[in-house]
């Protein structure tokens, strides 16, 4: 039986699905130039990724500090910045982190590493069970990938927290 005597006229309200045969060329372009001073530009330690982010992350248009927002660093291979992205924008105590997501544009731009740094809005930098999980999750994806997740930094207000200072990362 087929959907013509169920239904008339279906086949003329819906129409099969086709993908465009198509492809398209990409090419990644920088929104905005960064000015950074030297002394930030090689950035492997905690202490400068909170303040590349109070520079560059915290004064972006799409960051709200009443959300949790998740912004990764990217590095070459002396640890020299190359750029930053932001990857998403959460609610009040939570963001949807995908090692998908993350590591994208590092590929594509072939950064050597990358640094992983979110807010929480609560002001409170300690970071959460879900923050290490996601660090272990994302420093798995690096491993697949042959690039290193230095650290992920949790800031707060005035402060910041390095999970791998504090012990969260493989050795």
């Amino acid at each position: 039986m087929n959907t013509e005597t169920i239904l008339p006229g279906f086949a003329d309200l819906v129409k099969p699905f086709k993908f465009p045969g198509t492809p398209h060329e990409y090419k990644v372009t920088p929104l905005r130039e960064c000015p950074t001073p030297d002394a930030m530009q090689h950035c492997e330690t905690p202490d400068k990724a909170a303040d590349y982010w109070r520079l560059h992350i915290a004064s972006h248009a799409l960051f709200n500090p009443e959300c949790e927002c998740l912004a990764v660093l990217l590095l070459n291979t002396r640890r020299r910045v190359k750029g930053h992205q932001i990857v998403s924008t959460g609610t009040q105590d939570t963001i949807l982190v995908h090692p998908r997501e993350v590591f994208r544009l590092a590929i594509v731009t072939a950064a050597s590493a990358v640094i992983v740094m979110h807010n929480h809005p609560s002001g409170e930098s300690t970071p959460s069970e879900a923050d290490i999980k996601v660090t272990r999750d994302l420093i798995r994806a690096g491993q697949l990938l042959k690039m290193e997740l230095l650290d992920h930094v949790v800031i707060g207000n005035g402060n910041f927290s390095s999970l791998r200072s504090l012990g969260y990362f493989y050795q």
